[in-house]
This record gives structure tokens, sequence and C-alpha cells, in this order.
């Protein structure tokens, strides 16, 4: 095979591949995208109800709501008739559609703006609120490219599911929303972001339409004339104006990306520095310079950890004064030396030493009053029946603060008597002595 011939099959399979002629049906869908321009009957009520749901979804930070908002939203005819008016030189239908776009942001901002001076929710992180203050080169990409989709899917002969794609991705509904919150709750930072962002988006969106429809070839109302020429000139310097505010945006995004990859980084290098550890950080890019908060754990950062700490965030782009330490679960730890941690020694051995005797000393007072409240029966016993012949048995007891000795005399004989109440008062006396006891009751039992 020739390079010629390479060269017109290599064309041929290109042209096959990337050609659109076949494929699309200029007519039908200039015809489709005008039917859908008119704004009235239950396309108001559609979008009322879509605006409410948005605004319920960014209410409590819910993506899927929203997502769900933005594909009941008629919001995207409008717009894409504004950009085949401009594109196809139709002055009435680029009024139509600017008329219709109006009618649908006055209802948005209502709708809104109603639903938020009405919530009883507090919206303490709203993230998906913040997400639409803040537009940037970025979101000018999205409604670009999403607007060059949605013109395709509209013009090929067999639709699919791509309008649904483009609706999400460009997301004209959450802007206006953020719009009505900003005005509810009198925040003109979020109002005049998130009113940026919507118009962002409407005129990339037409302007890919309007590229689209001249690369197409859509049927044009009228002939090329000064006046068009004049009108693209005009948009054109529209979009310029646009664009810079967008620019800006996105490199403030830029930085704060790579502030906040950077300091992720240098944290996970300088997790564990001598005895101090890092166990979380935060960024904070609301003031300028951005500052890195260190959260720090374990002993307190020394003198030359902390410029050891200074020197390693130079390396990522992050500045000494761009570092905060918080170090609150820290503890000051003191080196000892060999004679601190022998002192230290003696005086733990002798306080455990002392503690053992005081606990010693307690337990010999303890066994000391036991033994105080034991009597010795036997012996007691053995010294009255020793004194008194005539007694068989002795049994004594404790009651209350007296003690409490109980007699079993013998069987009398000729040669023996019964104790009488003398002997038993001298018997008394002499238990209160032995026992030192200062109350004892004698109980005789006769037998």
């Amino acid at each position: 095979m020739t390079y010629s011939e390479f060269t017109k099959r290599a064309k041929r399979f290109m042209r096959e591949r990337l050609s659109l002629t076949d494929y699309t049906d200029v007519q039908a869908a200039s015809a489709n995208i005008r039917s859908n321009i008119p704004f009235r009957g239950p396309n108001i009520y559609i979008l009322f109800v879509a605006i409410v749901i948005a605004s319920v979804g960014l209410n409590v930070n819910s993506i899927p709501v929203i997502i769900g908002a933005m594909l009941i939203s008629p919001l995207m005819s409008p717009i894409i008739g504004f950009g085949l008016g401009l594109g196809t030189n139709d002055t009435d239908l680029l009024l139509a559609s600017l008329k219709n776009l109006g009618i649908m942001f006055v209802i948005s901002l209502l709708a809104s703006t109603l639903y938020f001076l009405a919530t009883p929710l507090e919206t303490d992180n709203p993230t998906e609120l913040l997400a639409r203050t803040d537009p940037s080169v970025y979101d000018v990409l999205i409604a670009f490219f999403g607007g060059i989709a949605g013109i395709l899917e509209l013009s090929r002969k067999e639709k699919g599911t791509v309008l649904s794609g483009v609706a999400i991705a460009t997301a004209l509904m959450p802007p206006l929303c953020t719009v009505g919150y900003g005005i509810a709750n009198l925040n003109w930072h979020y109002a005049g972001g998130a009113l940026y962002l919507f118009f962002i988006n409407c005129i990339f969106i037409a302007l890919a339409t309007v590229l689209a429809v001249k690369y197409l070839h859509f049927p044009q109302a009228v002939e090329k004339d000064g006046i068009s020429y004049r009108r693209i000139i005009s948009y054109t310097l529209l979009i310029i104006v646009v664009l810079v505010p967008s620019f800006f945006s996105a490199y403030s995004i830029v930085r704060e990306n790579r502030f906040t990859t950077e300091a992720r980084r240098f944290v996970k290098e300088n997790q564990a520095i001598e005895g101090t550890y890092i166990y979380d950080y935060s960024t904070d890019m609301s003031v300028k310079p951005y500052t890195l908060t260190l959260r720090l754990a374990g002993e307190a950062l020394s003198t030359e950890a902390r410029a050891q700490l200074y020197a390693n965030a130079e390396k990522h782009g992050i500045s000494h004064a761009q570092i905060l330490f918080a170090d609150d679960a820290t503890i000051e730890v003191r080196r000892l030396n060999e004679r601190e941690i022998m002192r230290d020694w003696l005086a733990s051995t002798e306080a455990q030493l002392r503690q053992r005797e005081d606990s010693i000393r307690s337990l010999r007072q303890q066994l000391d009053a036991y033994e105080a409240l034991v009597l010795p029966s036997a012996q007691i016993s053995a010294e009255l029946q020793a004194q008194w012949p005539g007694i068989e048995n002795v049994t004594l007891a404790r009651a209350d603060s007296a003690v409490l000795v109980v007699l079993i005399e013998k069987q009398h004989t000729p040669h023996s008597h019964p104790l009488g109440k003398e002997e038993l008062e001298r018997m008394e006396d002499w238990l209160s002595v032995r026992l030192q006891t200062p109350s004892v009751q004698v109980i005789k039992i006769n037998p």
C-alpha cells in the first residue's frame, strides 16, 4: 500500500467516524427547541416544585435530592433557544428565549426565597450552598462542554439520555436556589456568587449552542449582515468580561488545592519528631496567608524540634508564619541524671516501707482488739474449780459490755454444801479483776 492510498483510507475512515451529517436532523432539532421555549401551563408549576425540591436538598445537604430536582427542571430550553437564535440570526427567537428565561428566573428566585424564609431548618454546615458561591473557570468548562453535549443530543436522530446528564452537570437550579437563600438571609456574598455562577452557565451553554449550530449548518433566519457581525462582537466582549472573574477564582482554587496538598505531605513526612506526635491538622483558607494548624500529642515540642519543623515546612512552600501549634495534649518531660534517678528510687522505696509498716500496725491493732474479745474459758474454768470444788461445769459468754458466767454444781453429798450468795458475790469480784471487766454476772444452775 502506497502512502497516498494509506492517506486516502485514513481520511475516509476519520470522515465516517467523525461525520455528524448522517446522524443529525437539524430541521427537527430546530423545531423541537423552538417548541419547548414558551414557558406556560404545567411548566410553571413543574419549575416551582423543582426549585423547592432543590432548596430542600441544599438546606439538608442532600446531593440525591438536588440531582432529582435538576432532572425535573425545564430551565435548559430557553438557554439553548437563545443560542439557536444567536447562531441563526433569528431575532424573534432571541427575544422569546430571553423573555421566557426571565420568567423562569423570577419564578425560581420567588420559590427559593419563600422556602428559605419559611424553613425552620438551620444550615450549620452548608457545603452544597457554599459550592455555588465561588465559581471558577472550571465551571465555565463544565457549562461549555455540557452545552455542546446538549445541542448534539437535541440534533441527533436517535435520542438518548444525554440531556439528563447535561442538566445534572451544568447545575442551573442550585445557583438560583442559593441566590434565594442569600436574599432570604441577607447574605449578599452567597447571592452574588451564585448569581454569577448562573450567568456563567447560561452564557457558555448558549455559546456552545451557537458553535454547534454553526458547525451543523442549521438553517439561517436571515442573511449575514453588519448587524449580525456586531452582535457576535458584542457577545464576544460579554464573554470576555464574564470570564475575567472566573480566572481569578480558578487561580484561588489552584492555590488552595496546592496548599492543602503540600500541608498533607508535610504532616505525613513529619508525623513523629522526637517525642512529639502530630495526631491531627487543619488548614484555614479564609485568611491570608493560609494557615496550617498542627495538633500535637506526647512530649512538649522542644526548641530544636520546632526549628526542624519550620525548616521542613519551607521545603513544601509553607512559611514560618503560616504554621500554628495546638499542643494541649502534650506534657513536659524532665530529663533526669543518675543521681536524681537514685534519689527518686530511694524516696519511692521509703514510701513503700512506711506504707507497709502502717499496714502491719493496723493489723496488730485489729488482732489485739479481737484477742480482747476472746474469753479464756478453759483457764477460768480450771481456776474456779480449783477454788470451789463443788463446781462441775463453767461456761463463759459476753453479753454487751458484761461477762456472763454460768455455773453447774455437782450433786450435793453429806460432806459438801451448795454455793451461797456471799460466795457468788466474792466469785464475781474475783472474776471482774481476773478478766479486767467491770461487770460480771454469775448464774448458778443446780442439777
